[in-house]
């Protein structure tokens, strides 16, 4: 059973920094396409990053040079690190899985099989 717990959240001022994990377990395939998705207060959910299965990486536009996504393989941790937040980066993140490549699809939430509980980050101005 593949169980994904993030870490990590919390409240910081606007223009901090943040750095979210997500532990995975019971992955049984060889490769997955892993992500991280957010919804804010009275939003959609929303991708905000993603690596594939092939090591591509994605970012949503709202995100591209302030937040960068890693993963590391021996610990089967995947990282966000958010930094220069904004007050519109408040919601409940959630790390997602899925086996195999998603390419185009990567920060599509429907294209995912497995995930976490979601933690809440919340930046104040």
């Amino acid at each position: 059973q593949v169980q994904l717990v993030e870490s990590g959240g919390g409240s910081v001022q606007a223009g901090g920094s943040l750095r979210l994990s997500c532990a995975a377990s019971g992955h049984t395939y060889r490769s997955y396409c892993m992500g991280w998705f957010r919804r804010a207060p009275g939003k959609a959910l929303e991708g905000v990053a993603a690596i594939d299965d092939d090591g591509s990486i994605s970012y949503a536009d709202s995100v591209k040079g302030r937040f960068t996504i890693s993963k590391d393989n021996a610990k089967n941790v995947l990282y966000l690190q958010m930094k220069s937040l904004k007050p519109e980066d408040t919601g409940m993140y959630y790390c997602a899985s899925v086996r195999g490549w998603r390419g185009l699809g990567a920060l599509l939430d429907s294209e995912y099989e497995y995930w976490g509980q979601g933690i809440l980050v919340t930046v104040s101005s």
